[in-house]
């Protein structure tokens, strides 16, 4: 009879968590509201921006060259840079965009290249492509530290059948108005020739 009583118990496997959870109910249902209430106290307190700081180490080469196509700019101005950046220590990808008038130059550097270093050292390859860029290029190629935190959230493109400087005065208008608004950190001008005055002396 002893022996039949034996066989059929049954083995029972016990995890403590669970069993303690039974046992102490009110101490792990205060446990749960003290972590609801600290993750509310965290979400109301934990800071937040619209456009965090990013910081990685990008630089942009920019080269206005008007009056030449996309085929041009790739062989007159982009590849002789790309020849001279391509070296530079330090870089993960390089790409390039030929278009119409333009040529825009992305690297992206390793995340331990510090990007004081490496926009010197873009500044200093450009500075020896020089040489193989057409005469006629009115501007240097501008070389830019990519702040992501300063990158515009929005282009506005001007053109029509004006002036220079119709066009221009319509920017320096709209870049006024659009400085009124108090959510604008910044407007830029860009795409404009700058005006040079040259006095010749007679001899």
């Amino acid at each position: 009879m002893e022996k039949n009583d034996l066989t059929e118990k049954k083995l029972v496997r016990e995890f403590p968590p669970t069993t303690f959870a039974l046992q102490n109910r009110n101490t792990v249902i205060l446990l749960v509201l003290l972590l609801v209430l600290f993750g509310l106290m965290a979400y109301r307190t934990m800071p937040l921006e619209l456009f965090p700081q990013v910081n990685l180490p990008y630089v942009f080469v920019n080269t206005i060259y008007s009056g030449n196509s996309p085929v041009d700019i790739e062989n007159l101005i982009t590849r002789p840079l790309e020849k001279e950046i391509n070296p530079i220590n330090g870089i993960k990808q390089l790409r390039s965009v030929s278009a119409q008038d333009n040529s825009n130059i992305f690297i992206e550097f390793n995340s331990d290249v510090k990007i004081d270093k490496a926009l010197q050292d873009v500044k200093d390859a450009v500075d020896k492509a020089k040489s193989e860029l057409p005469n006629d290029l009115r501007t240097d190629p501008m070389v830019i530290e990519l702040d992501f935190n300063e990158f515009p959230i929005i282009n506005v493109n001007l053109s029509g059948d004006f002036s220079v400087d119709e066009l221009k005065d319509h920017a320096e208008y709209l870049k006024d108005e659009i400085e009124n608004i108090p959510e604008i950190s910044k407007v830029q001008i860009s795409g404009l020739n700058e005006r040079q005055i040259q006095i010749n002396v007679d001899p």
